[in-house]
């Protein structure tokens, strides 16, 4: 399922990325890898705030759909 169907509160491991190769890469920089844990703190109209890494990171709707937990 895409990260933006987490509820919050939730941890949930990063098994795959959609989307092209720049938009993975972009992922990939921000600290979302494969196998990471990612927590999702809140969200807002405009996007979610995901605690990767220990890093709390704000990031879009459209984004956050182009990532797949489990």
């Amino acid at each position: 399922m895409a990260l933006t169907f987490a509820g919050i509160g939730e941890t949930k491991i990063i098994v795959d990325f959609k989307g092209k190769e720049d938009i993975k890469r972009h992922l990939q920089d921000l600290g979302f890898v494969k196998g990471e844990s990612v927590k999702l703190l809140s969200e807002n109209d405009s996007g979610l705030i995901i605690l990767v890494k220990g890093v709390r990171i704000a990031i879009n709707r459209a984004l956050a759909s182009k990532i797949m937990v489990a």
